[in-house]
């Protein structure tokens, strides 16, 4: 009985801060954060640190690369085809109880389930990746922050409760470690070798 309190505890913070965060809207708001949320707003910022891994690891450094790229797919796959197929958990804007009470954004609504966030997931994975790589303090903040932009734009939106973020940042953090594990294992066994 006490576990079901908690959960409905939890569940009603949830709700709480998404329509707190989704009720602090404006035309300005609104225009940042659907780009902000957009797939290829950040492009120039992959291509910025494919740049700098260049500049860093010359000739080396199509494995980092591959390895970047693949803890990103991984955990975009593991977030989209798996938690969303398992745990099958409404997006706030298909909650039916939910739906009507939430400010949408050029009509958009996302697709059926929201657990766990992909956007949190992939940019999670990626920002741990370089903070792993770079090792500097301005990359950690800078990269940090960025998540924490593209995560909050998804709350107000209004396509995922924080614990959708939440769910998806460890996943991030856990698929990105995983690969950033096995990049270190690579690159010591093989190309250091050569």
């Amino acid at each position: 009985m006490a576990l079901l309190s908690i959960i409905e505890s939890l569940k009603s913070i949830d709700t709480s801060v998404l329509l707190w965060i989704n009720s602090r809207h404006s035309d300005t708001y609104d225009t940042v954060m659907w780009n902000v949320s957009a797939k290829y707003t950040w492009v120039p910022l992959y291509v910025i640190f494919a740049w700098f891994i260049i500049q860093k690891y010359g000739k080396a450094s199509w494995l980092p690369i591959v390895f970047t790229i693949l803890a990103v797919v991984l955990g975009d796959q593991c977030s989209t085809h798996l938690a969303k197929n398992i745990v099958m958990r409404y997006r706030p804007s298909h909650n039916l109880t939910l739906q009507s009470q939430l400010h949408y954004i050029n009509g958009y609504i996302g697709g059926m389930y929201g657990f766990v966030s992909s956007h949190a997931t992939d940019t999670t994975a990626f920002a741990l990746f370089m903070i792993l790589l770079f090792r500097q303090k301005i990359v950690t903040v800078s990269l940090i922050c960025w998540v924490l932009l593209v995560c909050y734009s998804r709350m107000y939106l209004g396509v995922h409760y924080p614990s959708d973020i939440l769910g998806g940042m460890i996943l991030g953090l856990i698929c990105s470690s995983l690969m950033f594990w096995l990049y270190t294992v690579t690159d010591r066994k093989f190309i250091k070798k050569a």
